[in-house]
Formats: structure tokens, sequence, C-alpha cells
């Protein structure tokens, strides 16, 4: 450690209940809307995808309010609807032109809270929006069952409960917190050399890495050197309920979405040969699809990423009564792409499914294509974007996964106390891993003979068969296995972390260190 670690370390530690208030009352915002009616201002979507703002609002006035910028002026909203801030030393004596890029990424809406469910099946000490409010009144049984990690419960005082915890909002919160403390340590070389562009992402839930998307189709084009990333940390959370907290995170795999819309005839139920039933037909290609998965028929594998899966998650069904053959059934593949498959290929393994000929060799008509995403964000804008997103992953050997062991070395491993940690805990040693589920770095790769982004080659770039993507890599708090789920939390001690390392890493990468 150098006095630059130690310094980090302590502000982390001192700002830590600055980032809990944060990280609480963001959780807490929807429930100030969800039950008001409409009219009166209320919103019962609020806090999901495309419906950020109140929440966004808060976040972009506390980062003025609480000096993670140098000036209100450099924290806003961008077209799509992202909170944008960046921080840099102006007197670091650096060209801004030669500093080096950091990009820090974490999506700020979640998923539907289901809020009445935490009160059945939590026993009413703990609530979606407003956290631990009786701990005398949780059923600790059930959390132990439903969450893939929790610490021991006299240690239950470090979480922070509600929907977001560890999805992703704590990484958002450490992000604010990491650029407070780089701008204080600016004197002491916190920023030398660097600028940092920090995204609070909107519609991730619903549209993976739209947000992203916006900048590489929207913003980076004809940009200079001074805003196109030279690494992208991910504030996703890097936790894993056997492996532990706070990996770091250097791939995962892709996904999309394959829509089937099986159109059929409908008729009364009395006489179902009087019409052609979409519903049993499609029951069939999911049943198929379902089979083909479990023997792996059509499924590549990677040592790294993991085998792609499919599974259907989605169906609307159109028909006349409860006693009638449907008109129309709507179903969706979510399917989640490894190295080597293609969204040509998943499309293609669909339309061979022997379901799909039966169907249309019966009279049926089925539809087989990747839906496009059209809803507006909360600030009214259109992505229009296919529903395909692409894995990536950095090299082992590349420069930015060798500066992120380095800091984690420098700054997390020297406060954690235990080497032979079990379960969620944080490791001493930095593990390097990746994701089982989806991120915001899906929006990054672009087609390889894309030119409308000019890429100086000291940005390092990687090069993936079809694409490039910047060096990216994630680290945040929050267990995978937690999220989306009843009881959501996450550790405010791997918060702290977070921050740590995300205030050392920008210099540090930009550093010949």
């Amino acid at each position: 450690m150098d006095a630059l670690d130690r310094r980090v370390a302590e502000l982390s530690a001192e700002y830590l209940p600055l980032a809990v208030e944060l990280l609480k009352e963001a959780i807490r915002i929807p429930g100030d809307y969800i039950d008001r009616p409409v009219e009166s201002g209320g919103d019962p979507d609020c806090g999901l995808s495309n419906h950020e703002g109140p929440r966004l609002e808060y976040l972009k006035k506390r980062i003025v309010e609480t000096g993670a910028v140098r000036s209100a002026d450099d924290v806003g909203f961008d077209t799509y609807g992202n909170l944008v801030w960046h921080v840099e030393d102006p007197d670091d004596g650096v060209a801004r032109e030669d500093k080096r890029v950091v990009y820090f990424d974490g999506h700020s809406d979640t998923v539907r809270a289901l809020r009445n469910q935490w009160t059945e099946k939590i026993g009413g000490g703990i609530d979606a929006y407003a956290g631990l409010v009786d701990r005398e009144k949780v059923d600790s049984a059930f959390l132990t069952r439903e969450l893939g990690y929790l610490p021991p419960e006299d240690e239950w005082d470090e979480l922070i409960f509600g929907r977001g915890s560890a999805d992703q909002l704590g990484g958002v919160i450490a992000q604010i917190v990491a650029t407070k403390i780089a701008l204080e340590l600016a004197h002491e070389g916190a920023l030398r050399g660097v600028v940092i562009w920090s995204y609070a992402t909107a519609a991730e839930e619903d549209n993976d890495g739209a947000g992203p998307m916006f900048l590489m189709k929207e913003v980076l084009p004809g940009a200079g050197p001074d805003r196109i990333p030279d690494v992208v940390v991910l504030t996703e959370g890097t936790g894993d309920a056997e492996k532990g907290a706070l990996g770091i995170y250097r791939g995962q795999r892709g996904r999309m979405q394959i829509q089937v819309t099986v159109t059929g005839k409908s008729c009364h139920g009395s006489m179902p040969w009087e019409g052609l039933n979409p519903l049993e037909y499609g029951a069939a290609i999911i049943s198929e699809a379902a089979r083909r998965y479990n023997e792996r028929d059509g499924f590549l594998d990677d040592t790294f990423l993991g085998h792609g899966t499919r599974t259907a998650s989605w169906a609307n069904l159109e028909t006349p009564s409860d006693c009638a053959v449907p008109d129309r059934f709507a179903f969706r593949f979510d399917r989640r792409l490894t190295v080597g498959e293609s969204p040509e290929l998943a499309l293609g393994d669909v339309e061979a499914l022997d379901a799909v000929r039966d169907a249309r060799e019966a009279g049926l008509t089925v539809e087989i294509e990747v839906p496009r995403y059209d809803d507006a964000t909360w600030r009214g804008y259109r992505p229009g974007n296919p529903q395909t997103y692409l894995g990536w992953a950095t090299p082992l050997d590349h420069d930015a996964i060798r500066r992120a062991v380095s800091v984690y070395e420098r700054v997390v491993s020297p406060h954690v106390e235990e080497t032979d940690a079990k379960g969620g805990r944080v490791r001493k040693s930095a593990r390097v891993d990746r994701w089982i589920f989806s991120t915001d770095g899906v929006g990054f790769p672009i087609p390889r003979n894309d030119s409308s982004i000019d890429i100086p080659e000291r940005k390092a770039w990687v090069l993936s068969g079809d694409f490039k993507h910047p060096p990216m890599f994630g680290i945040g708090p929050g267990i995978e296995q937690n999220t989306h789920k009843i009881g959501e939390c996450t550790d405010r001690r791997d918060l702290r972390h977070s921050i740590s390392f995300l205030a050392r890493f920008p210099s540090a990468f930009a550093s010949d260190e």
C-alpha cells in the first residue's frame, strides 16, 4: 500500500454511512409513488425500466450536494435518460487528449418489487422499499431458504434490504461516493492523468445495455479521444453465493429474445375440429424446445463463459373465451449465447424444430423473429433496437485486468481479515471470474468494421470475431443469487470495498505502476 491507497481506504470507511444513506433512499423512493393515485402524481411502476425519473433526479441532486462533481454543470441527463457525471483534475499537467478515459457504468432501474410477497413471506419485518423495519418479525428461516447467501444472523445488521439493493443500486451508489473521494484526493494524485465518466443508466432490466448502445450510436461517433473509453468498469454485483463477494468479472454470455407467434383458427370449444389450436401446437413447440435444451442438442459450451441456454420466458394468448379454441398464441424464449453461438444460429435452431414443421403442415402460421424494443425511456427516447445483446470477454492477460487485480490487492485485501472465507464473503485474494446473468456490458460491442468511432490504437480495444469493444470488467456489491428475489439485500462491507476499488482504480490504470 502507498499513501494514496491508505487514504482511499480511510475515506471509504469514513463515507460508508453516507453511502448507506444514499442507497437506502434510492431503494425507498418508489414507495412514495406506487400507492399514490396517478392523477395526484403517482406511478405504480416507479423505479422500473422507463420509470426511473424520481430516483435519478434524487441522485443527480445528491451528486452535487455531496461533492461528487466539481460543479453542478458536470452532471446531467443525456437524451436517452442516463444520468451522467464526470470528474478530472484540470491541474494535473496532462493534456486532456492524452488522459486515460475510464467509464463507470451501473443501471438505475429494478425489476418489480412484489411488495405484498415481501410482507407475506418474510413476516412483515422487511419491506421491499423501506428495508428492515422490525427485526423481531423477520422469518429468518424463509430468508435462509430463499437467498443464495446470507452471513450469520449476528451480522445481519450489516445488510441493506430492499428491491435493487443487490441489483444494482449499490453499484451506482459506489460510483457516486468513489468520484467524491477521487475529487477530494485529487491533490494526492487520485485523478492524475485520467477522466472519469460515470453513468447511471436507464431501462437496463427491460433492454440490456440500451444505455451504452445509445452512447455507441449517438455520442461517441465523431468524438475526440478524451471521450472514447480506455476501459469500462461495470458495477453490477460480482458476488457468488459459493465463490465469494466482489469478484473481478471479465465477461458474460450474450442473450436474445426469440418470439414465436402461432396463429390458428378460432372456433367454439365444443367442436375443436372446426378450428386449428395455436395453444396446443405452440405448447408442443415449447415442449420440444425444452427437451432439446435438456439434451444440449444444438448448444455449445465454453470453458470460461459456460454453455448456451434457452428457456420459455413469456407468453400471451388471444382467445375469445375459456370455452373456445384460441386464435393466436405468442411466446418468447430467453436465449443465452456463449462463445461460437450467433443470433442467426439460435433462430435457425427454433425454425428447425419438428413441432414448428408440424404446425405449419397442419395449416397454422408460425412466425419466428427477434422482437424490437421500442418503449420510450423516462425522457421519451425510443431505442428501437432488436432484442439481441452480444456477449463479450476481456482477455485475462489484458492490462486492464492485470491492473484491476493489483488495485484489489492494494485497497481491498489489506482490509479483509479472513483468509479461509467461505460462501458469499469477500475473499482476501482477488477472484477473476464471469457473470452468469447479463449486464450493461452487452451494449458496448460494435461491428469490427464500424469506423464511425475513432479509436486510437493505444486504447487497446478488444477484437472478438466480427465485433470490437472497449476493455471491460466488473466489480460491485451484491450476490448474483440474491438478485430479483424476495428479501434481496447487499452487505455494507462489500459496498465499502467497492467504493475503495472504484476510487483508486482510475489513477492506477492511468499510471505506469
